[in-house]
Order: C-alpha cells, then sequence, then structure tokens
C-alpha cells in the first residue's frame, strides 16, 4: 500500500468517526430512545458510511474517470473532493434512510421510509460534510502547496544544472570543432557554424535562421507564431506565418524545446527559474521580462523534460 492509498484511508477513517461523533452528540432518527443500543446504530452507521465511501470511490475512478492524483495539482485534489460529497452525501443518506427504516422503526415509527425522512438525514449528512469539507479542503491545500513549492525548488535545482552542463558541453563543442577548421585556414564564418543551427519557414517566403539554443520561446499569434530569439546578444522578434504544430515538428529533435502552454514553446535553456503561486506554475525566462504559463495539461510534460534532458546529457 502506496502513502497516497494511506492517506485516501485515513482521510475516510477520520471523516467517518467525525460524523458519528456528531450523531452521538445530537442524537437524531431517535438514537435517544435506543439507550446502550445507541452505540450499536451508530457503529452500523459508521460502516455504511464506509461503503459509501468505496462506491463513491468506484464512480469517481471509473464512472466519470476522476481518479485520485497528487501529481495533478491543488486545483484537482480541491474539485475532485467536491464531487466526492456531491456523490457521497446523498448515497449516505439513503443507506442511512434504509437503515432506519429496515432496522430502526420497531420503536420509532418515525423511521419508515419516507421523502421528508430522507430530506432530513440528507440535511444532517451535509451539514457534516460541509464542515469536514472545510477542515480538509484547508488541510489538503496547505499540504499539497508546500508539497509544490519543494517540488519547484527540485525542478530549479536539476534546470540549473542542466543549464550548466549544456553550457559545458557547448564550449567543448565549440573549441573541438573550431580548431581543426582553424588549421585548415577555413572562413571564420564556416568556422563558427554551429550544428544546431535551424531555418524555420512559414507558407509564405519569410524565414528565420538561428542557433536553437538562442531560441526563447515561440508563441501562437492568430495565424503567425511569433519567434522570440537571441541575435547577437539582443532579444529579437520575428512573425511566421505558420502553426504551432509546424514549430512544434520542426524542433522535435531538440528535447529541450517543449510545449508548455498551447500558445507557447519555450526553450528550457533559457528559462532563468521556474516559479509556482496557487497551484500554478510559470517560467521566467532570461534576457526578457516575460513569463510563461504552464498549463495543467502541459505541466507533466515540462517537468519530464527537464527530468529527461538532463538524464539524456548525462548519458
Amino acid at each position: 500500500m502506496n502513502q497516497e492509498q494511506k492517506d485516501t484511508i485515513t482521510t475516510r477513517v477520520v471523516s467517518t468517526i467525525f460524523t458519528v461523533l456528531a450523531l452521538a452528540i445530537f442524537k437524531p432518527f431517535g438514537l435517544q430512545t435506543w439507550q446502550w443500543m445507541a452505540v450499536v446504530h451508530l457503529s452500523a452507521m459508521g460502516c455504511l458510511g464506509f461503503v459509501s465511501c468505496a462506491l463513491t470511490e468506484a464512480i469517481l475512478k471509473h464512472v466519470i474517470k476522476k481518479p485520485r492524483s497528487l501529481e495533478r495539482g491543488v486545483d484537482y485534489i480541491i474539485s475532485r473532493n467536491l464531487w466526492f460529497q456531491l456523490i457521497n452525501t446523498p448515497l449516505v443518506a439513503l443507506l442511512i434512510c434504509l437503515y432506519r427504516h429496515f432496522v430502526m422503526s420497531d420503536l420509532v415509527p418515525g423511521n419508515v421510509l419516507s421523502w421528508g425522512n430522507f430530506l432530513e438525514t440528507l440535511l444532517i449528512i451535509a451539514f457534516c460534510s460541509f464542515a469536514i469539507g472545510l477542515y480538509w479542503r484547508f488541510k489538503f491545500r496547505s499540504k499539497y502547496l508546500t508539497a509544490e513549492l519543494m517540488e519547484v525548488r527540485l525542478l530549479n535545482e536539476q534546470l540549473q544544472r542542466l543549464q550548466q552542463e549544456a553550457e559545458c558541453r557547448d564550449r567543448e563543442a565549440d573549441a573541438a570543432r573550431i580548431a581543426p577548421m582553424a588549421q585548415d585556414n577555413l572562413p571564420a564564418a564556416v568556422a563558427t557554424t554551429r550544428p544546431d543551427t535551424i531555418t524555420l519557414t512559414g507558407s509564405t517566403s519569410e524565414s528565420v535562421t538561428l542557433q536553437v539554443s538562442n531560441l526563447l520561446y515561440a508563441e501562437a499569434v492568430g495565424n503567425y507564431m511569433k519567434i522570440i530569439w537571441l541575435h547577437n546578444g539582443k532579444v529579437r522578434s520575428d512573425m511566421l506565418r505558420t502553426t504551432s504544430k509546424r514549430i512544434e515538428e520542426d524542433l522535435h529533435r531538440y528535447p529541450m524545446v517543449v510545449r508548455c502552454h498551447r500558445a507557447f514553446l519555450v526553450n528550457l535553456h533559457q528559462v532563468e527559474q521556474i516559479v509556482s503561486s496557487s497551484g500554478s506554475m510559470r517560467l521566467v525566462l532570461k534576457h526578457c521580462d516575460e513569463n510563461l504559463p504552464v498549463s495543467r495539461s502541459n505541466m507533466a510534460q515540462v517537468k519530464e523534460a527537464i527530468k529527461g534532458v538532463r538524464n539524456e546529457s548525462q548519458g
């Protein structure tokens, strides 16, 4: 059993105990009439709560397609917990109503199954669920935000190591390539041509020739792609009439260039740092004041790219 499963079980156990204690204090459903037997009924309702939680988890995972996942961030967890409450609350109320009807109606005739009893039970369980939800919302938000900040710190460390290793490799490659060319008295323009030079073209005659290491990012702007890159140490912007998909295909050989958002492709070697705020992630770029958003759908890809590119560089 992994830590995530343990956390899920702990959450459900604490929530069920809280609900049972609330019922024990306020004694609805005529529980005071049963005296010591009320403990048995409360225990049975607690078991029904566990059954309901298991059923709700199965519905969320297999029907609504919302599996429990810490990787998808705080907003996903909070959204999933809200779905859990919306499904689990009426389900628990229904199970308790059935229990009241078949088991607790001997001494309390008012426990027979009816719409009135269902609404009464639903309001009580909804109140308990609301109180529990507030508690877990703040607890989980604090926990996952802390985890995200820790993850961002580790990603920044990996990113810095990646960039340092890339700079060292580039210097060594330049020195190894220029030295024999200089001995052969080749022109400087030929000697300084880098293997990562690429020409990006569009549907018109415009084109941009650049070293991929100098690319900052590419942004989709209507029917155009805005290419932001370094030219002689200065930030330059060029527009190409093309698609984001076409540019992504042209740059697919360079693992440091990844899609961080449906409108942005970014060069990880030109990212100064990664910042996280309220569960969202942004990439702060070097040489300019831009910071690019990382969408939820692309967050895993960016993380894997940082780890994957680094592993490739070490290999």
